[in-house]
């Protein structure tokens, strides 16, 4: 994606930025943030953007470069400018709520278990 070397004035630009940020917030179902985000972002863009999650991802996991590179089909310059980045407060908010959902979806699956158990259903 090419962007303009044409600077929008910074107070339209705020607010257009702070109507985005709100339309996010409004977003109440997983289909809805996709069918926005495919709408607004190219193929590419979007694998850009799930490609870096993922690093962070497998950077906070311990993993080496070269397994990242491996698995994700990334450059070693990508995952030095994801590592970078790992302080940053938006990263460290997407690592929070992945590690929390992760938690959530095994203790669910663990319930559901100790319910089969229990019932025998």
């Amino acid at each position: 994606m090419q962007i303009s070397s044409r600077r929008m004035n910074k107070t339209i630009e705020g607010e257009i930025r702070k109507m985005f940020y709100q339309l996010l917030c409004d977003l109440e179902e997983q289909e809805e943030v996709k069918t926005l985000l495919d709408d607004l972002l190219t193929e590419a863009e979007t694998v850009a953007i799930v490609k870096r999650l993922a690093i962070a991802v497998y950077l906070e996991k311990g993993r080496s470069y070269e397994n990242i590179k491996n698995n994700l089909m990334v450059s070693s310059a990508t995952i030095a400018t994801v590592a970078e980045q790992m302080g940053d407060p938006g990263i460290q908010l997407a690592l929070r709520k992945i590690k929390a959902d992760q938690w959530a979806e095994g203790a669910s699956q663990k319930i559901s278990g100790i319910m089969k158990k229990i019932t025998g259903k």
